[in-house]
């Protein structure tokens, strides 16, 4: 896991660099940083435990439906490298990911590095830096480095397509969904002042299912044939609804309808491939699910269609990379997108296909206690292609705000589990529970026992 440093400054071999005129790392200046990278990670518990059990992404898929039964795993060879807040049950990992400890010594001494070195390293060694992790990346969403650029967030890479997308002209239709983020919703919104646009919004049904979903966005393509634009949100951060979105890119481009995929909540949570999908326009968190430390976000856009996105303010066209002109995000944390080197060996190591058993397992160990129960609604359908970890629930008939904040508030003062109330689900607010991988069998076990007592307290 240690940096990769050269001796000497010199050119890189490596003619992406080249071109952009940068240096390796000099040997003088790498040393620190190398011992205390390799002293920080070696302080720590061996990764090896995680890889051995999880073991190749080629294991049937018993393999890990078994695995993500292990307590012993998830809560000990697992749970090692995470630091518990013995304060409450974490029920709502779903806002931002807690680093491992691996991944959070790394992190520190990235920035005893930055700091340290300053101007030096933001213009000589940084950018050699990156060009690896970029490469780790884009293996990891199963696409081109020359198809990524780093962004803050998420939100950030989302904002930057949706802006960007310039195909559209006045009394042309986008097309949102109540399970869109509220930004993106804002953002694509404002294509209706910036682009002349008709905004179409639809609900998605419940329950939901694959039949469902796909039949409410042909009905809405049919009935607004002008849409040339939709926004489609891989997990939905109101209910944790997974779209299938291959099912839906397919849809939308059979009636020449581009597509922006929000993945916030995907990518490290969910196993899939960026070209299997047939996505060109996505966004993505590294800080949710992969782990990195807050304020990592990717950026995608497929090869052949980087001239379909404004460069971003008309920005000097100075960068090598084409898709670099499409975002500009000005100085930002070099340590957090070095530390997403050590995010992505840590979540390798345990495996994506793990981490999805792990998660859905979870869900499925509360949720199942409530179908069709008479006062609790699960917002999610029991159908795998439509799950994931992330889950929501609101007792029958409370569909205000005010009532679920109240529910999620008496979660805590009462059970000390801390979960939050979401809104804009087109069927009322809810609230949203989400584990992560080192939540033990006992805490949702505590979830389950909170809401029969609530329910008996009604």
């Amino acid at each position: 896991m240690a940096v990769n440093i050269t001796s000497g400054l010199k050119p890189s071999s490596n003619p992406e660099l080249n071109k952009a005129g940068h240096f390796m790392v000099d040997n003088h200046l790498g040393q620190m940083s190398r011992r205390s990278f390799t002293k920080a990670v070696a302080s720590g518990p061996s990764l090896m435990g995680l890889a051995a059990h999880a073991a190749s992404a080629a294991q049937p898929t018993a393999h890990f439906a078994a695995l993500a039964k292990d307590e012993t795993y998830w809560t000990q060879t697992v749970g090692q490298h995470y630091t518990r807040n013995p304060d409450f049950i974490q029920l709502e990992a779903g806002n931002f990911g807690s680093m491992a400890r691996p991944v959070e010594r790394a992190y520190q001494s990235h920035i005893e590095r930055v700091n340290q070195q300053t101007s030096y390293f933001s213009r000589r060694q940084f950018d050699p830096m990156l060009v690896p992790i970029r490469q780790r990346v884009a293996a990891s969403l199963g696409v081109d480095a020359e198809e990524i650029a780093f962004t803050r967030g998420c939100t950030e890479s989302m904002q930057a397509l949706i802006s960007g997308y310039h195909k559209l002209k006045a009394g042309d239709g986008v097309l949102i969904c109540d399970l869109d983020y509220d930004a993106m919703q804002t953002a694509m919104r404002w294509l209706k002042v910036r682009r002349g646009a008709q905004i179409i919004e639809i609900g998605i049904p419940e329950p939901a299912s694959v039949a469902g979903i796909l039949d409410t966005y042909r009905a809405a393509l049919t009935a607004n044939p002008q849409v040339k634009l939709m926004l489609v949100t891989h997990v939905s951060h109101r209910t944790g609804l997974v779209m299938p979105v291959a099912e839906l890119v397919a849809l939308a481009k059979s009636r020449g309808v581009d597509v922006l995929l929000d993945s916030g909540h995907a990518w490290g949570q969910l196993d899939f491939n960026l070209r299997d999908l047939g996505v060109e326009f996505a966004g993505f968190s590294a800080h949710k699910w992969i782990g990195a430390p807050v304020g990592v976000g990717v950026l995608y856009i497929k090869q052949a269609r980087l001239d379909d996105i404004d460069d971003y303010m008309d920005i000097d066209a100075h960068a090598t990379r084409q898709i670099e002109t499409k975002i500009h995000t000005g100085t930002a944390n070099f340590a957090a997108f070095l530390a997403l080197k050590d995010a992505l060996d840590f979540h390798e190591a345990i495996g994506v296909k793990a981490k999805e058993a792990r998660l859905r397992y979870l869900r499925d160990l509360w949720t199942s206690q409530f179908a069709d129960h008479e006062r609790i609604s699960v917002l999610t359908p029991s159908d795998p292609r439509l799950t994931c970890g992330l889950t929501s629930f609101r007792f029958k008939g409370e569909t205000t705000s005010a009532a679920n904040r109240a529910r999620a508030a008496k979660l805590l003062s009462d059970f000390n589990i801390f979960s939050v109330h979401r809104n804009g689900v087109a069927s009322g607010a809810c609230v949203r529970v989400t584990p992560t991988m080192f939540t033990p069998k006992s805490d949702i076990d505590q979830l389950v026992t909170a809401l029969v007592r609530m329910v008996r307290d009604v």
